[in-house]
């Protein structure tokens, strides 16, 4: 049996300190032992993107990536976009377009989008395209999405204010 190891990282914006095995993923220890379910367990081989969330700022597959190699970094879930009870405008943009249906992808979709938008406030349809070639949808065909996204882009010229839930 391997022993457990304190690893320390930021996640959504707090210092957290996490004991874990040296094989742990980085899913699983945000799942199982910080709560935060909004990284799901899809496919368990980075294709499918439910499992995304930002790493330093750029989207990765949580896993694939033991939460050792997360050590002194900053994680962001889905969870930490906006306060409890509030939305960030790109998941208000997600709801007002119907880019959410059965709502597994949604979380790992908004966090590409998300980075994609830090880097490129006013994204081509190809550049959204690209941003969203790691995360797959059943449910939606990708049209919504790309609205919201873009409505995103339009509206809030990539600020990051945040609105209250409904």
């Amino acid at each position: 049996m391997t022993a457990e190891t304190t690893m320390t990282f930021r996640v959504n914006g707090r210092e957290c300190q996490v004991a874990a095995g040296p094989a742990e993923r980085l899913v699983d220890v945000l799942r199982s032992r910080l709560g935060l379910t909004g990284a799901k367990e899809g496919c368990s081989t980075g294709q499918c993107g439910a499992c995304t969330v930002l790493l330093d700022g750029e989207p990765v597959a949580s896993c694939m990536m033991l939460a050792a190699d997360a050590e002194g970094r900053e994680i962001t879930t889905i969870e930490g976009l906006a306060p409890p009870g509030e939305l960030h405008p790109l998941q208000q943009a997600f709801l007002e377009h119907g880019a959410v249906q059965c709502g597994f992808c949604t979380p790992g979709m908004i966090l590409s989008a998300k980075a994609l938008l830090d880097r490129k406030p006013h994204p081509s349809d190809e550049d959204i395209a690209r941003a969203l070639v790691g995360n797959l949808c059943r449910c939606t065909g990708y049209r919504k999405i790309c609205e919201a996204i873009k409505s995103y882009a339009r509206s809030t010229r990539g600020r990051s204010k945040r609105v209250r839930k409904r």
